[in-house]
């Protein structure tokens, strides 16, 4: 083969893997996206650590020596005024970011929680490595090396979407030092690979990462999230997220993103389910259908994946003793779509550990 023809092969190749961006939302998906959302791409240029975007609590950086590197893990550290001894973990989602837990963070201290948000490694404000093994395990140690520095050696940890899978893996990892687990819409519910969603590679998913914007992260959160509504609140978050597509720094965010969307593919906890000994509270929205990987699976797959009333039920009988409260209406985001229903169902959950049940 000539040196041409190699060049137009791999160019041939590349433009087959830029094709769909991993922020697409399914075929099926897509016909529920309403056309009133905004359209343009242009915002706000944030970097590669989300410099230039606001926290509402000041911002501190802790530094590990991980992987023969040093990476800083952003975190905000909010103490109540009434403090009642105990102290929550917040856990973002893959798309989301510890500022989004704002409104949460608000109640939780004025209830008299002390209340820790982190950025993962590779999310948000915190390091995005050029090298890094991405695993639960990993993300497990982070968090609890970071709680020691802060002197916390028991916490509950109220984990989201992605924040979930490591939640459980923490659990697993501490049992000792996690005094309650409350699971919010996580993902890792299901087994995709084993229900047939087929593999891409790293370079696919950054590739596909590589054409996120601030229209396909909308789409498909309303799509996914929403259930097909949307409102002008969740757009400073999708702005959070499409500002670091925006900047210089694109790359290495796409790169960590594909690094994070194989992790999360191919390391289910859902078999592990039985193991967990801390005392456990689901909190789902039952109108969520998140599902990595579910515009990659056969049209006849698809709809049996992201089915959040029947994963919620199985996983509430999977963990011992687990408790489920279920918000028929709400989506991915209970959090965000309905506050007070949320946190009213949260604090009730974190007051009856206190009283033993």
């Amino acid at each position: 083969m000539t040196p041409i023809s190699r060049m137009l092969c791999a160019v041939l190749a590349l433009a087959v893997l830029i094709a769909s961006p991993a922020f697409a939302a399914s075929t099926d998906d897509a016909a529920v996206a309403s056309s009133s959302v905004p359209s343009d791409n242009d915002g706000p240029v944030y970097g590669p650590e989300l410099q230039g975007f606001e926290y509402p609590y000041p911002v501190g950086r802790f530094a590990i020596s991980s992987q023969r590197q040093i990476v800083r893990m952003a975190y905000m550290d909010v103490a109540s005024k009434h403090p009642n001894g105990r102290t929550v973990v917040l856990l973002h989602g893959k798309n989301f970011c510890a500022a989004t837990w704002k409104e949460s963070i608000d109640v939780l201290t004025d209830a008299g929680y002390r209340v820790i948000a982190p950025d993962q490694i590779g999310f948000c404000k915190s390091t995005k490595p050029v090298r890094y093994q991405y695993t639960f395990q990993q993300l497990a140690r982070n968090t609890h090396a970071l709680l020691a520095a802060l002197g916390v050696k028991k916490a509950t940890l109220v984990a989201h979407s992605t924040g979930g899978m490591i939640a459980v893996r923490y659990a697993l990892m501490y049992p000792q030092e996690t005094e309650q687990l409350v699971l919010v819409n996580p993902i890792g519910l299901e087994d995709w690979k084993a229900k047939g969603v087929p593999s891409i590679s790293i370079d696919d998913w950054y590739a596909r990462e590589l054409k996120t914007s601030a229209d396909s992260i909308r789409k498909y959160e309303q799509a996914t999230y929403y259930a097909g509504h949307w409102d002008a609140r969740y757009e400073p978050w999708v702005q959070m997220l499409a500002g670091m597509y925006r900047g210089a720094g694109k790359d290495v965010v796409a790169w960590n993103s594909a690094l994070l969307y194989d992790m999360i593919y191919t390391q289910p906890v859902v078999y592990e389910f039985g193991q967990i000994t801390t005392p456990t509270l689901l909190l789902i929205g039952d109108k969520d259908t998140t599902a990595i990987g579910k515009d990659l699976a056969p049209p006849d797959i698809r709809p049996t994946l992201g089915r959040y009333p029947e994963l919620a039920k199985h996983a509430a009988e999977a963990i011992p003793g687990a408790k489920l409260v279920e918000f028929a209406d709400l989506g991915h985001a209970p959090q965000m779509q309905d506050p007070r229903a949320f946190h009213q169902a949260l604090l009730a959950g974190l007051a009856a550990l206190g009283k033993g049940n």
